[in-house]
């Protein structure tokens, strides 16, 4: 028995070193791109340029020890110099205006509206993992752990996820990355977001309509969503069928976190009636790659059910389903979930996954094509299979009991807050 003790004590101990050898590797909780020859920005004036040679963050540096603890992740993509277009505000769509800082908790976002009143988003393509870290890992020193879980994020996974779109015909926010240099447009902004990456996006609410839908009164967020049901009843509806194939999209790019603050809508007037269109925003967490000791640890399903792994095959659907789809969807024919992936899989040919990865400079597509691409046509392939178990996991969590998570403060009627339709 003591010699069972001691060895349980002495693979103890050696974890422990372990981990915090893994996690010792660098004291920073955020970085943001530096160029390759180490040269400080504030000494170039980018104004005589188009493009520059950056590295995204080299923060994520491993060894073998972090990458057995802690996982490789996406962590050459960060590393890897990329050329990128370089952004000035006051020559975007010919000219834009800062409206107001957004983002949550990790994302620093910026919101600007050209001069037909589009608004546009710029968001970070550096994270800032700070706000998440909880008080028991800075009292043991372990805050290292939450910081490199950026590294599961690919950063230019939002690009593939848009050019995937567009082979299955699915609207989306259009990203492009740039660079934002340091510049007056940017006023009193300009020292926490000049000098960075960002991906340009559409904004998925505004007064002025982007998009191709004819007759679109406005784009609403969700909760906007919800009192415009309350003010115009049996007259607003979604377009289920739009939903259902984003939300199976979802499932094949493994974009796990698609919560209901996620999501705009198009509001079509037709006849005296109201459709409302999905937009699907924020693909920070497509692709999303989960290895290391560490990593699968935090997300067991019975640990975090909400953070899936983009692995082959998709095995735990109840982590899948948010509120959100058991609002707008509770009670849709088990038919329309079918007719959608039988859709997405005949347009999502091997040959427009292929040329998706396009979209992405040549080193970073050489790096991580083959697994990503495997990976989704896996998907693809058993997307039928989803469909059912996605519908079948809807109906067993069956009606919402209480408001949409994060939307508990619009005193919404009770039938309301059960779901749309109800």
């Amino acid at each position: 028995m003591k010699k069972l003790i001691l060895s349980i004590s002495i693979v103890l101990i050696l974890c422990i070193n372990l981990v915090y050898w893994s996690t010792h590797t660098t004291s920073k909780t955020f970085d943001t791109c530096s160029l390759l020859d180490g040269r400080s920005m504030d000494t170039i004036d980018f104004r005589n340029h188009d493009s520059v040679l950056l590295i995204p963050n080299d923060l994520y540096k491993s060894d073998i020890v972090k990458n057995l603890i802690q996982g490789e992740q996406y962590r050459a993509a960060w590393a890897t110099p990329v050329k990128f277009p370089i952004l000035f505000l006051d020559t975007l769509k010919g000219g834009v205006n800062v409206i107001e800082e957004g983002g949550g908790k990790q994302t620093h976002s910026l919101d600007v509206k050209d001069e037909n009143g589009i608004l546009y988003s710029l968001r970070s393509i550096n994270k800032n993992p700070k706000p998440l870290i909880p008080d028991v890992l800075k009292i043991l020193g372990l805050e290292n752990i939450v910081v490199d879980g950026i590294s599961s994020q690919h950063p230019y996974g939002a690009l593939l996820a848009a050019k995937l779109a567009d082979a299955v015909n699915i609207y989306h926010t259009n990203p492009k990355a740039y660079f934002l240099p340091k510049q007056s447009t940017l006023g009193n902004y300009n020292q926490k977001y000049g000098n960075r990456l960002f991906l340009l996006e559409y904004e998925t609410e505004g007064e002025i309509n982007w998009t191709l839908y004819k007759n679109v009164l406005e784009l609403l967020d969700t909760d906007d969503l919800q009192e415009f049901k309350v003010k115009h009843k049996d007259k607003i509806s979604i377009d289920k069928a739009e939903y259902i194939k984003v939300r199976l999209f979802d499932m094949v790019i493994g974009d796990w976190d698609r919560h209901a603050k996620q999501w705009g809508w198009a509001i079509e007037a037709i006849d005296n009636m109201y459709l409302a269109h999905p937009i699907a925003g924020d693909r920070d967490n497509a692709f999303f790659d989960i290895e290391g000791i560490i990593p699968m640890i935090a997300s067991y399903k019975h640990i975090t059910p909400k953070l899936r792994p983009f692995a082959s095959d998709i095995d735990f659907f109840t982590g899948l389903v948010y509120d959100i789809d058991r609002y707008f969807l509770i009670g849709t024919d088990i038919h329309l979930f079918i007719e959608q992936a039988i859709e997405i899989q005949r347009h999502l040919t091997n040959i427009k996954i292929d040329e998706a990865f396009m979209v992405w400079p040549r080193p970073i597509s050489k790096l991580h094509r083959k697994e990503i691409s495997d990976k989704i046509k896996s998907r693809r392939d058993n997307l039928i299979e989803y469909a059912k178990t996605f519908k079948k996991t809807i109906d067993k969590l069956g009606v919402l009991d209480v408001s949409i998570k994060g939307f508990e403060d619009l005193n919404l009627p009770e039938e309301l807050i059960k779901c749309f339709d109800c």
